[in-house]
């Protein structure tokens, strides 16, 4: 399969690559900010399964203007795409009184217009029977618990919920499925900085098996679904 991830330099986007790659056939495009974060997850791909395709992509999802020039170099590893995870997020904990403008842009531009933007980027690439996976949180279901310092968090996170709806009613005669995850804490580098002392349930393997296998199998029984997920303790 022909996956593309983005967000994968670490946390769950990073596990999800190290799980996707260990099955024979599947071919990934990881995308993400950090060089060197990417530098490491091919390297710990390697050792996993030495015979894996990953082509790695230094990219900020904001930089709209780069957008024909990404799609260019994925074109170069593949010509057709049957999944697309929408992991990329930012997170700033902030009480609603402190939260400035460019906090607010600076959220949205990642977790809602990069998600919307570069999926149409990657649309016509997308095969019949195809996958998008949307990556939302728990805090942006409607009638979930939600907590002090995440409004433009969690409201832009609503978002993406509705967007995949919508996005999914649009794509019915493209044979094309779009799902939404809404997960629950992850104990995430991000997770940590802005919780700092506090830690999540769940873990960025744990989670990113859930996905995957979701990612792999979940549009032969969901579409323009929001899933909430999160995982019991053991």
């Amino acid at each position: 399969m022909n996956i593309i991830i983005t967000g994968a330099s670490k946390g769950i986007g990073a596990e999800l690559v190290k799980t996707l790659c260990k099955h024979k056939g599947n071919q990934i495009v990881a995308l993400a900010r950090s060089v060197d974060g990417l530098r490491r997850l091919t390297a710990e791909c390697q050792k996993i399964n030495p015979s894996c395709k990953i082509m790695t992509i230094e990219f900020d999802l904001v930089q709209f203007d780069f957008y024909p020039f990404i799609l260019q170099k994925i074109d170069t590893f593949f010509h057709r795409c049957d999944i697309l995870v929408n992991n990329a997020g930012k997170l700033i904990n902030r009480s609603f009184d402190k939260i400035e403008p460019q906090d607010f842009d600076d959220i949205y531009n990642v977790n809602i217009k990069g998600l919307f933007f570069f999926t149409q980027l990657i649309l016509p690439m997308m095969n019949k029977g195809g996958h998008i996976v949307n990556i939302s949180s728990m805090g942006g279901v409607q009638g979930s618990k939600k907590y002090p310092g995440l409004s433009a968090y969690s409201s832009s996170k609503g978002a993406v919920s509705i967007f995949t709806e919508a996005l999914a009613e649009e794509l019915k005669e493209s044979e094309i499925s779009v799902n939404c995850l809404a997960l629950g804490g992850v104990h995430t580098e991000m997770f940590e900085r802005a919780f700092p002392g506090i830690k999540a349930l769940q873990s960025p393997p744990q989670m990113a098996q859930f996905i995957a296998d979701f990612a792999v199998t979940g549009h032969r029984f969901f579409n323009g679904k929001v899933i909430p997920v999160s995982l019991a303790v053991s």
